[in-house]
């Protein structure tokens, strides 16, 4: 019964969200995405409606635990956005399964297209974001309750039990983006320069590297 509950409330969280959508105003019943058909539009174009199904609708990726193969920072981000259900296309909603690791770490980053809400499915966890001013705002949240994120600013989850963790996010974005701030920073591509890095970070160039390593590792 607390999982019907739990399932329900994720639901109605997706669909909250999605009423105070991003994304475009739909202009009709449904757009399934046709990412195939090489036009190049705000989003994707539609698939014919007479070749549309149930399946452009279902995606079963968030039903069990991800498997977490990144040993460092401990956490497995599983998306269910447009990109895994076509037909999410023009909706403005999607979500995510995020999965912990004991002592496992979902790093600082943004979503620049959405707002999120979690809902924590087991275990709890440490949350926070941080304004525009610099204040941090933080958190632990527990098994049944509920945390939001503003759209565009900087936050995190951490673990900090020895026992494994789960939540359930929902976006207010077909296709809320990722930016995390470490690998943005000194992973991109082209290489953000050295130096910059050094003056920005207040270190020297020798450490740049070995943070590059690092993250490449």
């Amino acid at each position: 019964m607390a999982g019907v509950r739990a399932v329900v409330l994720v639901v109605l969280l997706a669909y909250t969200v999605g009423g105070l959508a991003y994304d475009s105003d739909m202009l009709q019943d449904v757009c399934v995405a046709d990412p195939k058909s090489g036009i190049l539009v705000n989003g994707f174009p539609c698939k014919n409606i007479s070749m549309i199904a149930a399946e452009d609708f279902f995606f079963m990726g968030i039903s069990k635990p991800g498997q977490i193969t990144n040993k460092v920072l401990g956490s497995k981000v599983t998306g269910a956005n447009v990109m895994d259900i076509p037909g999410l296309n023009t909706l403005g909603v999607s979500m995510a399964r995020v999965d912990f690791a004991p002592y496992g770490l979902n790093p600082p980053h943004i979503h620049p297209r959405a707002t999120e809400i979690i809902y924590v499915l087991e275990g709890e966890l440490y949350v926070a974001f941080i304004t525009t001013s610099n204040k941090l705002i933080s958190k632990v949240v527990k098994t049944g309750e509920v945390f939001v994120f503003p759209r565009g600013l900087a936050h995190y989850q951490k673990n900090k039990s020895k026992y494994p963790t789960s939540v359930i996010a929902a976006f207010n974005s077909q296709l809320p983006g990722t930016q995390q701030f470490a690998a943005a920073l000194f992973t991109s591509n082209p290489p953000v320069s050295n130096d910059v890095l050094a003056q920005t970070f207040n270190i020297d160039e020798h450490n740049v590297e070995k943070i590059k390593a690092g993250l490449a590792a």
